[in-house]
């Protein structure tokens, strides 16, 4: 079950990250 939670929240933190990416790329594509 630790091993799962740890799993998890490495895949919430790089789908978070992914998100920010996304959000930030289209911000940029926004101003330009």
């Amino acid at each position: 079950l630790k091993d799962w939670r740890r799993v998890a929240t490495r895949y919430d933190r790089c789908a978070h990250t992914f998100m920010s990416a996304i959000c930030i790329a289209a911000t940029i594509a926004y101003w330009s």
